[in-house]
């Protein structure tokens, strides 16, 4: 399709909805395949008096595709309160004015969400256009079942400390969790997940999205441990932009501090002959498990009987 044919048939699909002045436009363009643009995105960029973008090259390059010249306002993260005041001036002027990021969805991980603070404090309507995202985009393949929601933790930190706490905070972590990471660290987070989440009885697992939408484009389900291995298996497992799915902990059994059954039989018949202390490390040794664990639970059971004249000390 010609730009000039999709941008008549936008304006027929979309342009029966009102698209009032005085309006800020958070428009989601495609992370990478130009087909995934929305019919009611083009329209709406047509319309605009102007459009702010991360950047201008990037942006400039996108809407000529389209057939699209309109006047391109700089607004990324080094200077959006300073952008967003421009945008209110064209706005108190009666300007549609449109905003896109470099790809997908405006403020996610992304430049736009101070642009949108200010403008909606202002007093101006926003009027937020979805399309292509691609932290939902790799949610949709994760096929992480048994998660209880997701989180969106973007780029963890490049420092390694605080990187490695970022990530024991998700051990437990029942929702998937969506992280995102660039070719030239992707090698550095592999090794901290692995350090942090790749252990245990139960092997934590990871959707690797790669190129999503691009010709190249990889999706892999792997266990944590095995995400290093499966980087240095090929070259073009480390090139492209990273979005990684972290699927959720699995949920622990509701008694998973209960004694194992001989255990407790074994610590209850030494209760009844010894004193509280010497039941436990008895009934630990016997039974290989560690004399604080039974010691606490002989103490619990201790908490739930009437009081008596035994001395336990």
């Amino acid at each position: 399709m010609v730009p000039r044919q999709a941008l008549q048939t936008a304006a027929a699909v979309a342009g029966l909805q009102d698209y009032p002045r005085g309006c800020l436009y958070v428009v989601a363009t495609p992370i990478g395949n130009l087909a995934d643009i929305s019919l009611r995105a083009l329209h709406v960029l047509a319309l605009a008096d102007a459009i702010g973008c991360e950047d201008t090259r990037t942006s400039g390059a996108f809407l000529r595709h389209f057939g699209l010249e309109k006047p391109l306002l700089a607004l990324h993260e080094h200077n959006e309160r300073a952008g967003a005041a421009q945008v209110c001036a064209r706005l108190a002027a009666g300007e549609r004015v449109a905003y896109v990021s470099d790809a997908g969805t405006p403020a996610v991980s992304d430049p736009g969400a101070v642009l949108v603070q200010v403008v909606a404090a202002a007093g101006y309507r926003v009027m937020p256009l979805p399309g292509a995202s691609s932290a939902v985009t790799a949610l949709s393949v994760a096929g992480d079942a048994a998660a209880q929601g997701f989180a969106f933790a973007g780029f963890l930190s490049n420092k390694a400390q605080e990187r490695a706490t970022e990530l024991g905070r998700l051990k437990d972590a029942r929702q998937s969790t969506v992280i995102f990471e660039a070719p030239h660290r992707i090698e550095a987070l592999a090794a901290a997940m692995g350090d942090a989440l790749g252990g245990g009885e139960t092997r934590r697992r990871l959707t690797v999205c790669r190129e999503l939408t691009k010709q190249f484009e990889q999706v892999a389900t792997l266990p944590v441990a095995d995400f290093p291995a499966w980087l240095a298996a090929d070259a073009n497992h480390r090139r492209g932009e990273f979005v990684l799915v972290l699927h959720a902990a699995p949920a622990r059994p509701a008694n998973e501090d209960a004694l194992p059954a001989e255990a407790e039989r074994t610590l209850r018949v030494l209760l009844r002959e010894l004193p509280l202390k010497q039941a436990s490390a008895l009934a630990a040794e016997l039974c290989s498990l560690p004399r604080k664990r039974l010691y606490a639970q002989a103490l619990a059971w201790r908490a739930d009987e009437p009081e008596d004249d035994d001395d336990d000390a």
